[in-house]
């Protein structure tokens, strides 16, 4: 038997190839895996998201290979307990209604976690873990993503570590294929296809809407400093995604983006701005983005002058990538865009 859980992995991310999956018995030697089969087969579905995979004589476990950023992974299918300190894969994984056994002790979120579920107990913080925690609980996977990735080749002496980072730029791609890695995972791959088919849903209406009506900038405020990003940023998916030109094409890259003035935005004037209250994001007691920005040279910028203002979600700084992140500011963007005058 052959079964493939993925197919037609794009290159530029960081996922190279899709998950595969082979079934062993005690009566069979060896099995070849082939691809391109449909990520809804339900050979390779489990019942119970708690355990392995059996076959009808409980004579074998189901196991998967996982093409991550630090390479294969190989462990069983539906592995508990699990350990998740990315946000972005919580919320993946709530909205796939997968429960989370241990994960960070506060997060300012509250869609990370499966419905009817119990708390995950802590295990350290998105940056650092409690590796006494950790030891004690004995996880079968841990799944981290960029603000734990440093700390890959610790976590990886605990237990098998999955580094599944979104590639920030091309966030789509990389969140379509990560969404569909963990429905395989964890035996939902049809509903990871119905999440999907969600998105892209919301994707297209937005487009209907932001077509032909202005450039637009994406600023974060973060306390009284302001940075703007590109189209290959974590933000990047409002111009190359949903399809807003961006008005200013010579921005400089970086995960923290370019710090900018407001003469800044009074000369590149775009017609949208798309911003990000890192400061409210975080909880942090800060002058909150609408006060900064209500200064009199954004003032004579398009977007102020028309309120062409759209303030993205807490998400899109914590979880960008994630479903709820996805569903959230696209969702806003549609109705600004609906709405505008």
């Amino acid at each position: 038997m052959s079964i493939a859980l993925l197919s037609n992995r794009s290159p530029s991310t960081f996922f190279k190839r899709p998950l595969l999956t082979a079934m062993t018995t005690v009566l069979v030697a060896s099995i070849s895996v082939a691809g391109c089969s449909s990520p809804e087969s339900t050979d390779s579905e489990p019942t119970d998201t708690t355990t392995e995979n059996q076959t009808a004589d409980n004579s074998a476990a189901s196991t998967i290979t996982v093409d991550t950023v630090k390479g294969d992974v190989e462990l069983a299918v539906n592995p508990s307990p699990i350990v998740v300190y990315d946000m972005t894969l919580m919320q993946d994984l709530a909205a796939l209604d997968v429960a989370i056994d241990g994960a960070p002790a506060t997060t300012p979120l509250d869609n990370l976690q499966a419905k009817n579920q119990p708390a995950p107990a802590g295990v350290g913080t998105v940056f650092e873990p409690d590796l006494e925690a950790l030891n004690a609980m004995q996880p079968k996977a841990i799944l981290v993503g960029s603000r734990m990735a440093e700390k890959y080749d610790e976590l990886s002496s605990i237990a098998p570590t999955l580094d599944m980072s979104i590639d920030t730029a091309n966030i789509y791609e990389s969140s379509k294929h990560r969404l569909a890695d963990l429905g395989a995972l964890f035996g939902k791959s049809e509903q990871a296809v119905k999440l999907q088919q969600d998105i892209d849903g919301l994707i297209e209406e937005t487009k209907a809407v932001t077509k032909d009506s202005g450039t637009g900038l994406v600023v974060m405020v973060n306390g009284n400093k302001m940075s703007v990003y590109g189209a290959e940023s974590r933000y990047g998916f409002i111009h190359n995604v949903v399809n807003v030109p961006i008005a200013d094409d010579q921005i400089k890259e970086g995960r923290h983006g370019q710090p900018i003035s407001f003469e800044y935005l009074q000369k590149t004037n775009p017609d949208w701005l798309f911003v990000v209250d890192r400061s409210a994001a975080i909880g942090e007691d800060s002058v909150g983005a609408k006060a900064v920005l209500d200064n009199p040279l954004v003032a004579q910028t398009t977007a102020w002058k028309k309120d062409q203002v759209v303030y993205l979600s807490p998400d899109s700084y914590l979880a960008f990538g994630g479903y709820y992140q996805w569903m959230q500011d696209l969702t806003t963007i549609k109705d600004a865009f609906t709405n505008a005058k």
